[in-house]
């Protein structure tokens, strides 16, 4: 981007249980992009708190996702990696941003819809609010980049709206302050191929996701060799044959979901994965989707468990995170409570 630094910011919320889904849609792309961009990686511990979260559980979720994104091949040493809550500056800029961002904005927002359900009056204010501190993670670093899946996508453009209306209200300042036609960068989202959309193994119409009740459901990180061999035998499959072509997986969602793990865990395509499997039963293809995830997912898993042990060692990363993060963000407060009016 123009006139920028390219920096690529994303989140993941401490919310326990990170599974395969995860893995493949999210932390593998973050340690690619740290071989091609500055990256902040965050926990997003702020994000977390708009449903209730047991304040002795959050600390142990927190750790575990940071453990997860060095077992994974994320490098603390290269990267920004740091939890939301220790740089101030993201809440602070949230509420400048709360009041350029518009309610009818906010109102076309369909994942608030999706998580408060009927119940909406009972929801928590920063539920209905978390897109404008998303929009706070992106723009207090003015990041340039920003790794997005479908669900996401909706609250990156209204980042991008806002970052457009603070440039537009406050043009006259920012150019008064030295600061071009351009404060904020509209951050694009960072699109590397097609990401897995990883299914739930019990029911191949929906995402694999921690909130399922059935731990079958999902492969864990942290499972160990037999979880995984007994989840994968006993996922949810079709009495026919595999098909040959890929057009055969279109009516036959759990099928679908086990070639599309398969040819992601392996680097392959689909095409790939039915020219060895295809016309074959499901029961050898199972045993070898079985051997392949447990050879990728169990060491990540036994170097989460490693680095969670010494709680201490990851509290410094995250602190030694923060404390760049923040030289970063403070420079960002300082020029916005100029360009907005502050006294300092």
């Amino acid at each position: 981007m123009i006139g920028f630094k390219e920096r690529v910011f994303s989140g993941v919320q401490p919310t326990g249980n990170l599974h395969l889904g995860n893995y493949l849609g999210a932390i593998v792309k973050f340690v690619a992009l740290q071989e091609r961009y500055d990256c902040l990686y965050c926990v997003v511990d702020l994000h977390a708190i708009t449903v209730w979260q047991d304040p002795a559980e959050l600390p142990r979720a927190t750790r575990e996702v940071t453990a997860a994104f060095i077992a994974c091949g994320i490098e603390p040493k290269r990267n920004i990696v740091f939890n939301q809550s220790q740089v101030a500056e993201h809440a602070e800029l949230a509420w400048i941003l709360n009041c350029i961002a518009r309610l009818g904005w906010l109102n076309r927002m369909t994942q608030f819809k999706e998580k408060a359900g009927k119940d909406r009056e009972n929801a928590s204010v920063g539920l209905y609010s978390y897109p404008t501190l998303m929009a706070a993670d992106i723009l207090v670093y003015r990041a340039t980049h920003v790794p997005v899946g479908d669900d996401q996508k909706q609250h990156l453009e209204l980042a991008r709206d806002i970052a457009q209306k603070f440039n537009n209200d406050f043009a006259a300042s920012i150019h008064a302050h030295g600061y071009g036609s351009t404060f904020f960068p509209p951050p694009d989202p960072l699109i590397q191929g097609a990401a897995p959309r990883v299914m739930s193994l019990r029911d191949g119409t929906k995402k694999m996701s921690k909130s399922d009740p059935s731990d079958l459901s999902r492969i864990n990180l942290s499972d160990d060799a037999d979880t995984i061999a007994q989840k994968i035998r006993k996922a949810k499959t079709d009495p026919d044959a595999l098909p040959t072509e890929v057009a055969g997986l279109e009516k036959r969602p759990e099928a679908d979901n086990l070639v599309g793990i398969f040819a992601a865990l392996n680097g392959q395509s689909k095409e790939d994965v039915l020219k060895t499997f295809g016309g074959g039963n499901f029961s050898t293809f199972k045993s070898a989707l079985i051997d392949l995830t447990i050879a990728k997912i169990v060491p990540i898993g036994e170097e989460m468990k490693r680095l969670t042990k010494d709680e201490s060692h990851i509290d410094g990363i995250l602190r030694h995170g923060a404390g760049r993060a923040r030289h970063l963000a403070q420079e960002t407060m300082t020029a916005v409570k100029d360009i907005v009016g502050f006294v300092r």
